[in-house]
């Protein structure tokens, strides 16, 4: 139920884990049939897939990811009247539901499906008296490189008439960046902007797409104009079109370029120089802004799908921070390092130049970090038929991030597959400065965002079936990112994966990091931090070079609460898994447990809770 706005501008015990409200409780009666709940079922899970293509229809953007060929001449709107239309056809449908179905004569199954429903719904009204709290542009959403790399990744240029859609979706994309220039001026209104680093950054990449031909006489050529010209020598080189139809196109693609997404770039750089004399050069979290305790609890809540305050997340952060510096302790020790802890971390930073920890800083190096990361990701693709039945079909490749939005430092990413599998899942990694990617982590990240982390699971939800559509698009980021921050760990139970202690200390480094993270979000936009008392929190208690370090920091200051989601959902994981280990004794299946958590795609940690506890009941009466 979040429009694309949000969802762009948006990866110890959790009994307070909250459920969806406002759903039926009563069990189901007698009398009810197995051949009228097989019907209701049927008939609801109709009307969920014909709700999802009238959700579906008001944003062009997700029906390209999603590999459709409709209105690929237009761009999302993303205008506050968009926005309120998208949420009274929520309500309406949710009120539509409750009026026609009956929940007690749904399968399980379905019953998820009606709950998640509901619950997108309130997480979406929760969220209502916040969006003039929330950054429209940084360097962490990066909506404005966005529209480029859409354009570039995403589009599909095979016939005459989407390239033309490709020269209309240039124009749209200016009017996009017009609308959003408008809520970011209106947010800053209301006192919401966000550090003055994020404004530098945005100015950056703006100016970076708007550099080189056909925007200015520079002598290489922008991102955007190599594309147009590689899509159009393609359709040349297949026949689909003509000498003369390739001038006419590029010409109509210059003078979009030139005449309609250049001054919006332009009028999105003059917006963030006005305004970034008003930001604060000293970072802080949004607990600081108006309204800014109320937005960090909500954005809490969105993003955890808990009831946990921050206060228990920044108590839950330290705890395992403690546990977590007691396992690198043994790993120093493993390795004959004569120093604290401490010392080690500064020892790891400091040897960039030793081949063995890092790879070079040169295109040579960049291009042997893509080959061990593919690598990482093959070997362990093997083994996966021996812990999962459910397998995904589309394939994983690994991508150096573009230029024009590319960042030292940066997180890696991931972007899903088509639900068909005709376009892979891809591994976006930030390489610009290759001291930020240490060998060490280089495992850790491919399992986290390729297999079995993000790629299996985003994969398998897109493929599968016997669900309603809107279930297998979902992203609930506590679930999303708790998978994939569990199946690092879950690779150590898997044969050839961290052969040896740095690599395993890279493991534990990347789980300590989400451990930070809850601590530092926390005290970012709860207890008043500074940017430079987080960064040194993060460096005491991690490996990572500052440069990387201080990027996470400030991702953390721009999106509230996002970070503390990827701890939260691995740690309900690994206690859904414990509790199923123990009822279950010998009749535990890693196969069946993954199966059921991957196999009902993205949803709230509570009702994940449920469906894990009746595949218990089930193999116990089996």
């Amino acid at each position: 139920m979040r429009s694309l706005l949000t969802a762009l501008l948006a990866s110890t015990a959790l009994a307070a884990c909250g459920g969806a409200s406002d759903t039926p409780q009563s069990a189901a009666p007698a009398e009810i049939t197995a051949e009228a709940i097989a019907a209701e079922t049927d008939r609801v899970n109709a009307w969920f897939d014909a709700k999802f293509e009238e959700q579906l229809a008001f944003s062009p953007i997700q029906q390209t990811f999603l590999g459709r060929d409709t209105n690929l001449d237009q761009i999302d709107d993303f205008s506050v009247e968009a926005e309120d239309a998208q949420l009274a056809w929520a309500r309406a449908s949710v009120e539509e539901l409750k009026a026609n179905f009956n929940y007690d004569a749904l399968t399980p199954e379905a019953q998820t499906s009606y709950d998640i429903w509901i619950y997108l719904l309130e997480q979406t009204e929760a969220s209502l008296p916040f969006r003039e709290n929330a950054y429209v542009f940084d360097q962490m959403t990066a909506v404005q490189s966005f529209f480029p790399q859409l354009l570039i990744s995403f589009h599909p240029a095979t016939t005459l008439e989407s390239m033309e859609d490709y020269i209309a979706r240039i124009s749209a994309s200016a009017r996009a960046l017009d609308q959003l220039i408008a809520r970011s001026k209106a947010n800053a209104a209301a006192g919401t902007r966000p550090p003055l680093f994020a404004f530098e950054s945005v100015i950056k990449q703006s100016q970076d797409i708007i550099t080189g031909h056909p925007f200015s006489e520079a002598e290489d050529d922008s991102a955007l104009w190599t594309d147009v010209n590689i899509k159009l020598d393609t359709l040349l080189d297949a026949g689909t079109i003509t000498d003369d139809q390739r001038v006419d196109l590029l010409g109509h693609a210059e003078a979009a370029l030139v005449n309609d997404l250049m001054p919006a770039y332009e009028r999105l750089i003059a917006w963030q120089k006005e305004d970034m004399v008003n930001a604060a050069d000293v970072g802080t979290g949004v607990g600081a802004l108006p309204n800014g305790e109320a937005y960090y609890n909500e954005r809490l809540a969105n993003n955890t799908t808990t009831a946990f305050t921050s206060e228990e997340i920044h108590e839950i952060g330290l705890a395992e921070v403690a546990r977590l510096r007691t396992e690198m302790e043994a790993i120093k020790n493993e390795v004959g390092f004569e120093g604290d802890l401490k010392a080690f971390f500064n020892y790891l930073r400091d040897t960039k130049d030793d081949e063995t920890l890092y790879f070079p800083n040169t295109d040579e190096g960049r291009e042997g970090y893509i080959t061990d990361a593919t690598a990482a990701i093959d070997g362990i693709k093997a083994e996966l038929p021996n812990y999962f039945g459910l397998l995904p079909k589309a394939d994983i490749v690994v991508k150096r991030v573009e230029a024009f939005r590319e960042q030292d430092g940066a997180a890696q990413h991931y972007y899903p597959s088509t639900p068909d599998g005709s376009r892979p899942g891809t591994y976006y990694a930030h390489l610009s400065d290759m001291t930020a990617m240490p060998k060490r982590e280089l495992e850790v990240i491919a399992y986290h965002e390729g297999l079995p982390g993000h790629h299996m699971q985003i994969a398998i939800a897109q493929e599968l079936t016997g669900i309603p559509t809107f279930r297998t698009q979902q992203g609930f980021t506590a679930y999303v990112e708790g998978w994939a921050l569990y199946s690092e760990l879950l690779a150590t139970e898997i044969p050839g994966t961290y052969p040896d202690p740095y690599s395993q200390f890279g493991r534990l480094g990347s789980e300590m990091w989400r451990a930070i993270r809850l601590v530092v979000d926390t005290g970012l936009h709860a207890k008043g931090w500074t940017e430079e008392e987080a960064l040194a929190y993060f460096l005491d208690n991690a490996a990572a070079p500052e440069t990387q370090a201080r990027s996470e920091i400030r991702r953390y200051m721009v999106l509230p609460g996002q970070a503390t989601s990827y701890k939260i959902g691995m740690l309900k994981i690994l206690d859904l898994r414990a509790r199923a280990e123990a009822e279950l004794g010998d009749a535990f299946d890693i196969r069946g447990f993954h199966d059921t958590v991957l196999g009902g795609g993205a949803m709230p940690l509570s009702i994940l809770e449920q469906r894990i506890d009746r595949w218990i009941e089930t193999v116990k009466a089996a």
